[in-house]
């Protein structure tokens, strides 16, 4: 795994991006790609507008399992996305509630999404197998 720090602010989402290609394995699918970068674009703009932290840490890399794993890391104030209800996705855009559509469709883009508070850090991890 490798680790890259950053200043959580949105222009820095293109280095981010950048940050994780790079460690993307060769036999890595377009549409699996597209699923991570919007994965990755959720959880990072969430970090920069809402977390309060001035700095997060990506880890990347495969995992010892053969999984593509990203490590999401702040030390903002400690909030765990995923006991957010789902969206009612049966409901026109008009008539949801606003928020929580990223979060589901990360959920459902990646194998598996986790959440940890530790050492005063947030901590979401995201796992995508290409098999």
């Amino acid at each position: 795994m490798q680790t890259k720090e950053f200043f959580a602010t949105d222009e820095n989402m293109d280095s981010v991006n950048t940050f994780i290609h790079s460690l993307l394995p060769k036999n890595c699918p377009m549409e699996e790609q597209y699923k991570i970068d919007v994965a990755v674009e959720e959880i990072f703009v969430n970090i920069a507008h809402y977390s309060g932290s001035e700095k997060a840490w990506i880890d990347c890399g495969t995992d010892e399992k053969g999984l593509f794993t990203v490590v999401f890391r702040d030390c903002g104030k400690p909030f765990n996305p995923l006991e957010q209800a789902d969206p009612d996705i049966t409901l026109s855009a008009e008539e949801r509630d606003i928020g929580g559509l990223g979060i589901f469709l990360t959920k459902k883009f990646m194998t598996s999404v986790s959440y940890k508070y530790e050492n005063e850090q947030n901590i979401l991890t995201i796992k995508k197998s290409f098999s």
